[in-house]
């Protein structure tokens, strides 16, 4: 097998895929191994072949970090889907190590795992990755057409803009910080700069190029340049948190004050409920259409290549009532 990789200049995975028939190879790849395979008139051990045709029934998930409230939530519900279709899940909580990440993607090509799902921003990944092996992406694209999982980010957006200004707010703004790999909840902003452009709504942008490194600082700075702000959409939950913290430092109230608007919707634990206003993510369905749609790739059935899920708004107490 090792040989009629080499010749035809794939991965041991991808041979395998093609002589067990069992998981998405590209027509032109398949051709490929085919005549590799008829070059070097290799014939499979079949005693080998249906040893190594039994899966593994494991799925790694990569996480950037499960300190995050979001990766540990979709952890913990992707965890629960899996199980229920008779698949361990193995966790990846990569740091944003590449190294680490390309290590999960090997062993994919291996078959020592029979999918992965990925949350990753590492910028090196995308040339490791391939639509002829079983991954589900969550938010971000690749250079390849791989499947991926998101909420409606553009629709959250539009849904805060429009929860400030019918709570009252003179003059609102957009903060939050902008990745150099494309991925969807970059249209949190557009949903939100389309909407107030829409109403001709008096608005400000700050959006910093990551990494952040002092996101307290850079919202102090922002309220000192605009203190007329009253009302703020935050690229996430996190933001959300410290801008709250930073308004009442400054002696500001939420929301008498400013109102502030998160995205996400999770808390750091089952116990702790959600306090503060923000837009909710739909997180145990992404687990279960991620799990889905995984389980499609590895069957070889057809399936979505993009699976946008509705968000909704929670009115906690940093919005007004109206």
């Amino acid at each position: 097998m090792k040989d009629v990789a080499r010749e035809a200049g794939v991965g041991l995975g991808t041979v395998s895929r093609v002589l067990n028939k069992n998981g998405p190879v590209k027509e032109a790849t398949r051709l490929k191994v085919e005549r590799a395979i008829e070059t070097l008139k290799y014939k499979p051990n079949e005693v080998a072949r249906n040893f190594k045709m039994q899966q593994s029934q494991s799925v790694a998930l990569i996480v950037p970090t499960i300190w995050h409230p979001f990766f540990s939530n979709f952890a913990y519900h992707l965890e629960k889907k899996l199980s229920e279709n008779g698949y361990k899940m193995i966790l990846c909580n990569s740091q944003s190590d590449v190294d680490k990440e390309i290590n999960y993607i090997s062993m994919l090509e291996k078959n020592k795992i029979d999918g992965l799902v990925a949350i990753t921003y590492s910028y090196d990944l995308d040339q490791y990755i391939s639509s002829d092996l079983p991954i589900v992406s969550i938010d971000r694209h690749f250079t390849e057409d791989v499947v991926y999982v998101t909420s409606d980010n553009e629709s959250g957006g539009r849904i805060a803009a429009d929860e400030l200004m019918k709570r009252g707010c003179k003059e609102i703004a957009f903060l939050g910080s902008l990745s150099s790999i494309k991925n969807e909840s970059m249209r949190r902003r557009q949903g939100f700069e389309n909407e107030v452009k829409k109403h001709n709504f008096p608005h400000r942008i700050l959006e910093l190029e990551e990494p952040v490194h002092d996101i307290a600082g850079s919202v102090r700075q922002f309220f000192e340049e605009y203190p007329e702000v009253d009302g703020v959409f935050a690229m996430n939950d996190k933001w959300a948190r410290i801008i709250i913290e930073e308004l009442k430092a400054k002696g500001k109230k939420v929301p008498e004050d400013v109102q502030v608007i998160g995205y996400d919707g999770v808390t750091p634990s089952k116990e702790e409920e959600l306090t503060f206003s923000t837009i909710k993510q739909p997180v145990p369905l992404m687990a279960e259409k991620a799990t889905q749609a995984l389980m499609q790739i590895i069957q070889d059935e057809p399936g979505e290549e993009k699976i946008i899920l509705p968000v909704e708004f929670f009115a906690g107490n940093s919005t007004k009532k109206y």
